[in-house]
């Protein structure tokens, strides 16, 4: 297989340093690597496959010969520079918000709608939001079961959902308060994390539900091709450096046990099956930290349906800076080899 010149936009990052190690885990065929940066961090070393790579500007001159451009900056950079590595024949996988609901612009889970990234005209493929990857992996073989009606989450989210700042700011504050200090600011937390729980992860929208709690439903309808799926979600951040959890309560059209459910989740790509709640045996963020499967547990018909013979409740727990965000990148990459 011949190999790619691959460009990581945001290299210096949690998700773009991720990156690099997934495409190096999964032999993805790199004939040569650009990472890429702002000025800041120019002419810093990063490594890969055992060698010292500089950190380049980046800029729409970096992507000249590059074939593929693995994005894992903000939306304002992701947004100014992509459209011109895309004009100038790179496919970009974008793990930013800017491009996801366009309509010309696949929105990819490979275990889920892979076919989708055949049609990329604008040569640019979204990663979706790290909470709806690791809700909608295992939600998705129970729906071609059983069709889903409507979805009810919680998120629990790492603080490494907010990037290198909220790792520091969250060993910060414990430093802070272990030390008797009082802790300041909290930047990128609107209130201190360190034993504390946050009922807000992005600003406020329409009835009152946070752009995070949003994208659950809005990315949901295109991942899963179902325009008039119902969702409920709260996103919570809690003082977790590494991976986020999600209680979800899934509504079928059809009957589905936790046994069926069970059986069905244990043959499911990318999902691990941990339920044995008399051995105290569930999914942890501890457990599911730097690895790509979506551990699921917890699984119960929901006692407060009309219907329990057709509700479910199930506690999930995955990796968002692997699964959640470079891995899932990196699958998609695949793909277009």
């Amino acid at each position: 297989m011949s190999g790619k010149v691959v460009a990581i936009l945001g290299a210096t990052g949690v998700v773009g340093a991720q990156m690099m190690q997934c495409l190096e885990e999964r032999n993805f065929p790199v004939s040569r690597l650009v990472p890429l940066a702002s000025e800041r961090s120019v002419g810093r070393k990063v490594q890969f496959c055992g060698e010292d790579h500089a950190v380049q500007l980046a800029s729409p001159q970096a992507f000249n010969n590059v074939d593929i451009v693995l994005g894992a900056a903000g939306d304002q950079q992701a947004s100014e520079l992509l459209p011109q590595a895309a004009v100038q024949g790179a496919v970009c996988v974008d793990n930013s918000h800017a491009f996801r609901l366009y309509d010309d612009v696949p929105l990819v889970i490979p275990e889920i709608n892979a076919a989708d990234i055949a049609n990329h005209p604008r040569n640019i493929i979204a990663n979706p939001n790290c909470a709806t990857i690791i809700g909608l992996v295992p939600t998705w073989p129970l729906h071609q079961a059983a069709g889903i009606k409507r979805m009810i989450v919680s998120t629990y989210q790492a603080a490494s959902g907010a990037g290198m700042a909220g790792l520091t700011e969250l060993v910060r504050e414990h430093k802070a308060l272990d030390e008797g200090q009082a802790v300041g600011s909290t930047d990128p937390f609107a209130y201190q994390l360190a034993y504390n729980l946050i009922p807000q992860i992005g600003g406020f929208k329409d009835d009152d539900y946070t752009s995070e709690e949003l994208k659950m439903q809005n990315e949901g309808r295109k991942i899963m091709h179902m325009p008039e799926l119902f969702v409920s979600c709260t996103c919570v951040r809690v003082p977790v450096m590494r991976s986020h959890s999600e209680s979800i309560t899934l509504d079928f059209e059809q009957d589905m046990s936790p046994e069926q459910a069970r059986e069905i989740l244990s043959r499911a790509p990318g999902v691990k099956v941990v339920d044995k709640p008399n051995e105290l045996v569930y999914p942890m963020p501890l457990d599911t930290s730097n690895q790509d499967a979506i551990f699921v547990g917890r699984i119960r018909k929901d006692l407060s349906s009309p219907t329990p013979s057709r509700s479910l409740t199930l506690w999930c727990c995955g990796d968002q800076i692997r699964k959640g965000a470079a891995t899932n990148a990196v699958q998609i990459a695949e793909y277009l080899l």
